[in-house]
């Protein structure tokens, strides 16, 4: 029986990583995230893409760490906002901001607007130390709340709210979330594709080469 690969997600954000263990907890691999290594550089997320910046995320980590490495790289996309967040949806209110000012900021932006039309979109870009990757991506369907509801989940969760549920993304659970949001959808084409995603990685991991030590 062949090892389980390891997959390190480029991410320390616990949320996440909670939400890929969970969905890949019955697959051959060991999951692991930044927090289990020492410091290594940080990514600059500078991409005009979900996608440029999910796989510089990705390729990144997997060179520097020497292993295959997942990235996601999501965000909000508010249509009477032109589509901002965004790429920026992290940094929206400012590069150390907690997710509750990045809340306050969006529902300030769309104080008084009537089309409260939204989306979170996710790209995930899975990479190996030699440089290929391969992309899967998805998007959910939603709206902009008029204020926070729920506990749960992370990011702007509290106020994007799924019609289909009539409950904020904040307001159900993580096995709820993860059947219909967007990461999951991106996640379930990596978990449907896991077989021949085992066998990418392997023909693309660079061989260990080994020499006789003579003295």
């Amino acid at each position: 029986m062949k090892q389980p690969v390891t997959l390190v997600i480029a991410t320390r954000n616990k949320g996440k990583t909670s939400e890929i263990r969970a969905l890949l907890k019955n697959y051959p691999v060991i999951i692991k995230s930044l927090d289990d290594f020492g410091p290594i550089p940080d990514v600059k997320e500078d991409g005009d893409t979900f996608d440029d910046n999910a796989y510089k995320k990705a390729s990144f980590t997997s060179r520097i760490l020497g292993i295959p490495a997942l990235a996601d790289d999501s965000g909000l996309v508010v249509e009477a906002l032109g589509g901002s967040p965004g790429v920026h949806s992290a940094r929206y209110a400012g590069e150390d901001a907690t997710d509750e000012q990045r809340i306050e900021k969006l529902l300030k932006e769309m104080r008084g607007e009537k089309n409260r039309k939204a989306a979170f979109e996710c790209v995930i870009s899975i990479a190996v130390p030699t440089g290929p990757a391969l992309t899967y991506e998805a998007r959910c369907e939603g709206e902009i709340a008029q204020e926070p509801a729920g506990n749960e989940g992370f990011g702007y969760d509290p106020v994007f709210y799924y019609p289909l549920l009539e409950k904020t993304f904040a307001q159900i659970s993580r096995e709820e979330k993860n059947l219909i949001s967007h990461r999951g959808k991106a996640l379930k084409e990596v978990v449907n594709e896991f077989d021949k995603l085992v066998i990418w990685i392997r023909q693309n991991m660079p061989v260990q080469e080994k020499f006789d030590c003579k003295v």
